[in-house]
């Protein structure tokens, strides 16, 4: 019983050798250039990514030198440079460059252009939600000066809401756009409200104490 049971099993792994070398026979020459193929493809993805990551640290150059331009007063330069990487750039750099443009634009003294230039940022969907709030609260602060008290508040209203992370600039702005309207009650609603807020600056929060004892020597309270 104990031959017949080795026999077996040296019948049944000969059977599993002979079944294997016909499978690799078959199918060995597809295993091997599968193996290939998986190793170069993660060759050409990490030669990708080196390219990509080279690239794109290209472009953070192109866009620190034009900031460096402007720093040194040579703003025409500077836009130049932004203008090009705004156009042949990669990643998130057009729209930065898009973004310094507008900045620049307000150095200059150019403040309509400006805030058409951070108005057509703000209102592109294809831009990354960050750099869409910044050119929204960047308009607004524009708008102050350009636009009547109504359409700041239409500007800002949604970044000045609890907890958005721009909402102390945007209360300010609201704040001093309110002001300069005469509509003191709207003025003291957002003080109030950068007061309140825990989270405020300490420079914001002593601003919006000054103009609120501005209002209260007008009269104008909380309790008024």
């Amino acid at each position: 019983m104990a031959d017949d049971d080795t026999f077996i099993r040296e019948v049944d792994e000969q059977m599993r050798q002979d079944r294997a070398q016909e499978l690799w026979s078959r199918y060995g020459r597809f295993v091997i250039a599968g193996a290939v193929a998986i190793v170069l493809a993660t060759a050409g993805y990490r030669a990708w990514d080196y390219y990509n990551q080279q690239r794109l640290a290209g472009y953070g150059d192109r866009f620190m030198s034009a900031i460096e331009l402007s720093g040194r007063g040579k703003h025409d330069e500077a836009v130049r440079a932004l203008e090009a990487l705004a156009a042949e750039g990669g990643g998130r750099y057009p729209e930065l460059a898009r973004l310094r443009i507008a900045g620049e634009m307000v150095a200059r003294g150019e403040k309509a252009e400006a805030l058409k230039a951070f108005d057509a940022l703000a209102n592109d969907s294809a831009a990354m939600p960050a750099l869409r709030e910044t050119a929204q609260l960047q308009a607004g602060l524009l708008a102050v000066d350009l636009e009547a008290f109504s359409s700041v508040e239409s500007r800002l209203s949604s970044l000045a809401g609890a907890g958005h992370p721009l909402r102390h600039s945007a209360r300010e702005a609201l704040a001093i756009a309110a002001l300069k309207a005469g509509e003191d009650s709207k003025a003291l609603e957002w003080l109030s409200r950068i007061v309140e807020d825990s989270e405020a600056a300490q420079g914001v929060q002593s601003r919006a104490r000054l103009l609120l004892d501005h209002l209260a020597g007008k009269g104008v309270t909380a309790e008024g």
